[in-house]
């Protein structure tokens, strides 16, 4: 019977991963996808998902063909999960579990997924970025150094760059990861080999005898590209000049270009020489960083804002409804009549069911005004989601297309204000015709009123 579980299991597994999953861990809680959220030389990490806690989660696979070419490697993978494996820390990436799948060749591990990528990338994306925010993100950091550099035996980083910082934007938090470069110092012995990243890289790095303040050099480099969202050294053109300048003790040209004093003056403790630098646990009190307190004291500040509008910007508001875009669907172009200079007029009306209503009226630009005929239109057509003026500036466009000139004619009633009564009758007859009684194309218009067309019904047909 045990067997039989056993092996039911172990086909759900297969199931289950052939329908949903890439693949699944060995207990069968872990499912990876096919998203790759990151890849680097050694490793590629994809996205996947703890079904026992319902949380995204990132499953980090190595194939043991190309690590086993290089005892180095494979020996720096190890370290690095056995060594995250032991960690507990707010600021350092968590790890769940490692496995090897003999079948696949693969070295699995899972890890905590990160929603932002690096804190490189991040930056590179939002380049507007507060000063508060970089002190926040740098302390964070902070913190998970000096944590660190407090295990027992004491964690030195060694690659320490925004690269290999991780960013939960949706949260403002930021974790160290990537610690395969990471060497643990046991009793006061030191590190003596060269590896890093040569922008990262404290001087005496290259002297093969170092500590781990190594680290807050590196980390002094990471405040500088949060900072200004350039890479240290980018003035170089390869590894030997950053060496050259850094072995000589001089910054990179991005530090001299820091507008903050103090942020430069933060910074500038973190690059002076190790003789003279300080721990990241003494760093930590510097007053460029906002204590724990400090920073808890200005959260309800900035999470309870006061709404910005006034009862004056609410008027404003409500006067600037006219503002929105109209239910009805409507155009207004216009005709030339060489004949009489008449202008004649079509409205375009899309009804409720899709069809087109046309409406042709005529206009003369001695005696009509835009406003005139708008207000009829509104009234006669029974608009109701168009104001007026709205159609009369269609109608003003539709005749300055045909006519650029005619409002500088000396005609002084175009300029007059008008008072309209939507209710009032004039008892003339309605200048607008519909497509089901008028013709497709314009009738002539020679002989007839200026204003109004001959024999027309008040009553319009709106089919």
């Amino acid at each position: 019977m045990y067997r039989k579980q056993v092996e039911g299991v172990h086909t759900f597994n297969e199931t289950k991963a052939d329908h949903c999953y890439a693949e699944t861990d060995p207990t069968g809680r872990y499912g990876r996808f096919e998203e790759v959220l990151g890849k680097g030389a050694m490793k590629t990490v994809y996205k996947a998902i703890d079904e026992f806690l319902g949380i995204e989660v990132a499953w980090n696979q190595v194939k043991l063909n190309q690590v086993l070419c290089s005892p180095d490697d494979l020996q720096r993978l190890y370290s690095e999960v056995h060594l995250l494996s032991t960690l507990n820390h707010d600021s350092i990436i968590k790890f769940y579990t490692s496995w090897i799948d003999v079948h696949r060749k693969t070295f699995n591990f899972i890890t905590e997924m990160f929603t932002s990528g690096t804190l490189r990338e991040y930056r590179k994306k939002y380049n507007r970025v507060n000063i508060r925010a970089i002190k926040k993100w740098a302390r964070q950091i902070l913190e998970g150094i000096v944590y660190l550099h407090g295990y027992d035996p004491p964690v030195i980083h060694r690659d320490l760059k925004c690269d290999n910082i991780f960013v939960n934007g949706h949260l403002g938090q930021v974790k160290i990861g990537d610690l395969g470069l990471a060497a643990i110092l046991r009793g006061s012995q030191s590190a003596h080999s060269v590896i890093g990243t040569p922008e990262f890289m404290a001087p005496e790095l290259y002297e093969e005898d170092y500590n781990e303040l190594v680290d807050v050099y590196s980390f002094g480099m990471c405040v500088l590209e949060m900072l200004t969202g350039e890479y240290p050294y980018s003035e170089c053109t390869n590894p030997a000049q950053i060496y050259k300048k850094v072995t000589s003790g001089k910054l990179p040209a991005v530090f001299y270009r820091i507008q903050d004093l103090e942020a430069q003056r933060f910074i500038g403790k973190c690059l002076v020489t190790a003789s003279k630098r300080l721990s990241a646990k003494e760093l930590l009190l510097d007053p460029f960083l906002p204590s724990g307190e400090a920073e808890l004291s200005q959260v309800p500040r900035f999470r309870n804002q006061k709404p910005f509008l006034n009862d004056r910007e609410m008027e404003k508001l409500q006067l600037n409804d006219h503002h929105h875009p109209p239910r009805t669907d409507m155009t207004i172009t216009g005709k030339l009549n060489p004949e009489d200079d008449t202008i004649f007029l079509k409205v375009q009306i899309a009804n409720e069911d899709g069809t087109l209503r046309n409406i042709f009226f005529p206009f003369d630009i001695l005696h009509d005004t835009p406003i005139d005929v708008a207000v009829e239109m509104v009234k006669e057509l029974e608009i109701d989601d168009w104001e007026p003026f709205e159609i009369a500036d269609m109608i003003d466009g539709a005749i300055s297309a045909l006519v650029p000139d005619w409002k500088k004619w000396d005609l002084p009633h175009i300029e007059s204000h008008h008072i309209f009564d939507y209710q009032e009758d004039d008892g003339h007859n309605h200048p607008f015709c519909s497509s089901s009684s008028c013709s497709s194309s314009p009738p002539s218009l020679s002989g007839l009123k200026p204003h109004f067309l001959q024999g027309m019904s008040p009553k319009m047909n709106h089919s």
